[in-house]
């Protein structure tokens, strides 16, 4: 699924960005934004083995919100001086929401297919 692995590609940039974050941020931001990051594809694979439109489509919800979280503590990294340049997480950001946000509509459809 592909947007689970642009979500997957996410994570490994975050990780790779917030190595050079100040040490302090180890339990604070870095571990907020980690947890946010690794929270997007996880809840994409478990919704998509739960078998039901409907279970998925509320973890892609899910995934959304974590995938919102981490724009937001991106934004606070920049705004914070820890991060120069967040553009290419930010496109990537919104490139995962829009194919969440597809698969999501995808799901709706076909549950009111079914109940036509």
């Amino acid at each position: 699924m592909k947007a689970w692995q642009e979500a997957m590609e996410l994570v490994k940039e975050i990780y790779r960005v917030t190595r050079e974050f100040p040490k302090e941020e180890i339990y604070g931001l870095v571990s907020q934004m980690r947890r946010a990051a690794v929270s997007v594809p996880s809840n994409i694979s478990e919704g998509a083995a739960r078998g039901g439109d409907r279970e998925f489509m509320q973890f892609l919800i899910i995934a959304r919100g974590s995938l919102s979280e981490l724009e937001t503590q991106s934004l606070i990294a920049r705004d914070l001086g820890y991060r120069q340049d967040a553009s290419n997480i930010q496109e990537r950001i919104d490139r995962i929401f829009v194919m969440i946000g597809g698969l999501i509509k995808s799901l709706r459809e076909r549950a009111n297919k079914k109940s036509e």
